[in-house]
């Protein structure tokens, strides 16, 4: 069912897409001239806190996840518009019967480069366990591979709700590669992909009546594959990546701009004359809010 009466009229009453933005553009940062324990422009605009009149932030609702008046579409349509942009781990797994699975899940991160380790979340949402995630248990081996604009809708066509016996492969039209170490083929579209084996799983139960909601998979990466054309002295080129992001709802997101901003280093900010008075002005402000 759509999340909009007519998507169709809708969606044609809005701009193209901009075929022509394929490349990535690099801007000045938001403040190039920003110094240390200067307030930024949105928070020393904003409105007051509801805790204190004089404290800078924004007037914020405290939300009981687990009350009993709230529902857990609720607690899903506030969390995804407001953890963005995901990236999207398109996961290839076989059953153990030979069956091959394709599916785009938004709950995947990396967590470590050594070892390469990739983080899987499963919700069981209103229907059953995941045909991705039975597989994976049962065989303990998936591909992971990252999603590009020019095949975002046949990864799309892979969300669909068919039932275990349907092979997304051929919904998708996309070509399946075979990969060294495991047995499930990566996507050969993609520019990057990983192979990858099942470390471990959490099991979650929820905190109102601990039914099973869903799981959490940790995987390790043992083989990456990349496109020779993407990859510029060690690094992903994302111009030539253009990955697709999952914001709320039905939204997707393009990565077409960035910024770039030095990580500071102690033993040289420690020096800076700017450093040391936000430093001291910091500790007088939470001595004089202690006395008050």
């Amino acid at each position: 069912m759509s999340h909009h009466p007519d998507f169709a009229t809708l969606q044609a009453s809005r701009p193209q897409f901009n075929t022509a933005h394929n490349g990535f553009t690099l801007t000045q940062a938001p403040s190039p001239s920003w110094t240390a324990g200067t307030p930024s422009s949105s928070s020393s605009s904003s409105s007051s806190s509801s805790s204190s009149s004089t404290a800078p932030g924004h007037k914020t609702l405290s939300i009981d996840p687990s009350s009993p008046a709230r529902t857990t579409g609720e607690n899903y349509k506030l969390l995804v518009s407001a953890i963005i942009p995901r990236p999207i781990g398109f996961v290839s797994t076989v059953s153990a019967t030979g069956t091959r699975n394709l599916a785009p899940f938004s709950y995947f991160s990396l967590a470590s480069h050594d070892p390469p380790i990739f983080t899987l979340g499963f919700s069981a949402g209103t229907g059953g366990e995941k045909d991705t995630c039975a597989n994976l248990r049962a065989t303990r081996e998936c591909t992971v591979s990252i999603v590009s604009e020019d095949f975002a809708h046949a990864a799309n066509a892979c969300a669909v709700d068919a039932p275990a016996d349907v092979d997304e492969w051929r919904l998708a039209g996309l070509s399946p590669r075979p990969s060294d170490v495991v047995a499930p083929p990566r996507v050969a579209e993609s520019r990057f992909a990983v192979e990858a084996r099942l470390v471990a799983e959490h099991v979650w139960t929820s905190p109102r009546d601990g039914r099973k909601t869903g799981s959490l998979v940790i995987l390790e990466g043992v083989r990456l594959h990349v496109a020779e054309d993407a990859l510029r002295d060690g690094v992903v080129d994302p111009a030539v990546l253009r990955p697709v992001s999952r914001l709320g709802g039905i939204t997707y997101g393009r990565t077409t701009e960035g910024f770039e901003l030095l990580r500071p280093r102690w033993a040289e900010e420690r020096e800076k004359e700017e450093v040391k008075r936000a430093l001291l002005n910091g500790e007088e402000k939470e001595e004089k809010e202690v006395k008050n």
